[in-house]
This record gives C-alpha cells, structure tokens and sequence, in this order.
C-alpha cells in the first residue's frame, strides 16, 4: 500500500466546476479583451474611510500581536451589543468566537456539530460551500431544492420528508446566496418549528442581512423564542454589508457547548483572526451604518436595472430578489445545461456568469450586480445577443 497519498477525507470534496470559466474569463483579460463580469462575490466599494483609519491607528501602536483566540474582548462586546440592538438576540460576549471570516466561522460550527454519518439539512438552490463543509466533516449533505415557480421557497412537507434520526441540523441563509431570496418571519417560524420538532440545531446564515430591499426588514430566526435562540447558531460578519471582504473577520454567536467546541477547534486550527482588523470592525459596528445605507440604495439601483433587463430577454425567467446583490435567472428553455451555457456565452460575447449546477440548480446561472451599471448595461446586451443567436 502506497502510504504517500492524500487523506480519504480529500476525496469527499468536490472540485469546483466553475473554476475552469473564471481562469479563462481572467485569461481573456489579461489578453486584453473587455469581459463583462458578473461573478463577483464581493462589493465592488472601497471599505468605508473611518474603519480603515481606525485599523491604521492600531498598527501605528503597534497592535500586531496574537488576540485572544475568541477575539479582541471590546469586538466580542460590540458585537453582543449589536446582536441584543438590532437582532434581537440576548448573546453575552463569551458565547461569541471571532474567526477569519464567515465561511471559516460556519466550517468551524459544521465541524463542531458533525459526526462521521450525521446529516444536515441543506435548503436549496444553495451556497457552493455548505455542502463541501458536511462532507469534510464526514456528515452527509441533504440538499433540498427549491423551485423557480415557488420563489424558491420550500414546503415544511418537503423538510419533513428527508429527516432521519442522524439529522443534526438546518441550515438557513436568509438573504440566500445565489437566490436573494429573504424569509420572512412566518416562514422561519415555520422553519423553527420543525427545527424544535426534531430536536435540530440551526445554523442561521445571516452574512447578508444589511443587504435588503423594497422596505422589507430582516429577522434572526434566533429572536423567534428562547427554545429557538437556544439551539441557534447565529453566523455573521463584516464582509459584505462593510466592503472589508479582504479584512477576513467573520463571527458565530450560540450555545455555550457550541461556542465551547469551535474556541477549542479554532485554539488547535487558525488561532485568532487578524489583530489590527479588528479595531476597524470596531469601528464598523460603532459608526459605519451611514456608508451602508449608501451602498444598499447603490445595490437596490442596480438590481432593479438588471433584473428588468434580464426579464425581458425572450425565454429567461428570473424570481425577483429582496436582499444580497445576486441574480439567479432560469435558462433551461435554451436546451443548455448551466456549465455550457455560461461557457459559450463567455466566448461568444465577452460576458462571464456563474453556472448554477454548484448551487444545486443546472437550470440557472447567477449573475451578481456588485458591478457598475455599464457593465449591467454591456452585458446584458451581450446575454441578449447570446440568446437569440441559440
């Protein structure tokens, strides 16, 4: 037996099948070519000026050493403030772990929940990642997918149907990343009934929650009652709503034993997230709200561009979306699968999309509006072209 060989655990993982479009889109670029990009993640605004002096004030006195491994006591207090003012939620600063970002926060509670051959309940069309997270763990996904003709939205019944007794946990992402759908609170009561029902955690995805439109008003499924904000796990960060996707500062706030497992997790992996970025997350939670709302009116412009230039396209369908800055269109009446549709369109019009068969749903394409409104313009003019030419 050949013992020079990566770790079984490596084969769960999937390869993403979206690398090979974004090298090439990146490829066409640096050729020199205009490619249209609708792929960004990320805010395209630069991080508010007060939350990086803030971060340059502490490396001028010489904040550069380890913080503890939860994080710096004063953010874990800002953020149990912010948590208690604006969401509802009563969590004390010892039930908060800082992490380097988000996604490292949920890999951290995924890992702290999971036994090899635990279930998690994945609502979908899905972020990429969750998956990925279960299976590293060595529990096994449960995808369940939403349609187009429902708003993506999923019956209780369709929940009911896939529970087993190794169901451990829930996963909610309201607003979803690649849908921009945002639950209201009869729907998480729903979610949080079933949740009570069997006796699961949730794990409540609320990166996007400062990212909402038409007037509609996030809720923390945690705030539901105190049977559900005890067995939530609330998972946010700085990422989006403050453009600081390069600062890596993420959080999860929940039960004690939970918190408990993912200091010790994270004491053994990553220790504590970038010291001096901290204070500027301070500062983000303190004063930044201002620069938010700018970016959110920003965000909501830019939706309504391109969704009503996406909707008129002959043959696309797409769901309107209330939050995040995502796009999610239907494209299976052209006959291509996702993959393929995203790849020639790439080709033969200079415009890059995300396929959805990540997502769960090979029938759409994701297009993000973190873009200005020329390449909104340009592009869909492009994704028009496409069409027509099929």
């Amino acid at each position: 037996m050949n013992k020079c060989q990566v770790g079984k655990r490596m084969s769960r993982i999937q390869p993403s099948l979206t690398l090979a479009i974004t090298a090439r889109a990146k490829e066409m670029k640096r050729a020199g070519e205009q490619v249209w990009s609708f792929g960004a993640g990320e805010p395209d605004f630069d991080t508010p000026v007060p939350i990086k002096e803030k971060a340059k004030e502490a490396l001028d006195r010489g904040e550069t050493k380890y913080a503890p491994v939860a994080g710096l006591q004063g953010l874990c207090a800002a953020i149990s403030a912010k948590l208690e003012s604006e969401n509802g939620l009563k969590y004390e600063p010892s039930r908060i772990v800082l992490s380097n970002g988000a996604k490292h926060s949920l890999f951290n509670v995924i890992m702290a929940l999971c036994d090899e051959g635990d279930e998690i309940i994945i609502p979908g069309p899905y972020w990429l990642s969750y998956p990925e997270m279960v299976r590293i763990a060595g529990g096994t996904p449960v995808c369940v997918l939403g349609k187009d003709e429902s708003g993506f939205r999923l019956s209780i019944d369709e929940l009911e149907s896939v529970v087993t007794p190794r169901t451990r946990a829930i996963i909610v992402n309201s607003p979803s990343n690649p849908t921009g759908i945002a639950l209201g609170k009869s729907e998480l009561t729903a979610i949080a009934e079933f949740a009570t029902r069997h006796d699961l955690y949730i794990i409540s995805d609320e990166i996007y929650e400062k990212l909402v439109y038409d007037g509609a008003a996030h809720v923390s499924i945690g705030s539901l009652s105190q049977d559900v904000f005890e067995r939530t796990i609330t998972v946010n960060g700085f990422s989006k709503a403050y453009a600081m996707t390069g600062w890596r500062l993420g959080y999860c706030a929940g039960p004690k034993d939970v918190i408990g497992a993912v200091l010790s997790l994270q004491s053994h992996s990553t220790s504590a997230p970038n010291t001096f970025a901290q204070f500027g997350a301070i500062e983000a939670l303190m004063g930044g709200e201002g620069e938010v709302q700018d970016m959110v009116r920003s965000f909501a412009e830019r939706r309504n561009r391109l969704y009503e230039s996406v909707i008129a396209i002959a043959g696309v369908s797409c769901v309107k979306p209330m939050g995040a800055f995502y796009l999610f269109p239907n494209i299976s009446s052209f006959g291509l699968d996702s993959v393929a549709f995203c790849r020639r369109l790439l080709e033969e019009q200079k415009v890059a999309v995300v396929p959805g068969l990540p997502f769960g749903a090979d029938g759409n394409v994701r297009l993000s509006y973190a873009c200005s409104m020329e390449t909104i313009e340009k592009g869909t003019d492009g994704l028009s072209r496409f069409v027509d030419s099929l």
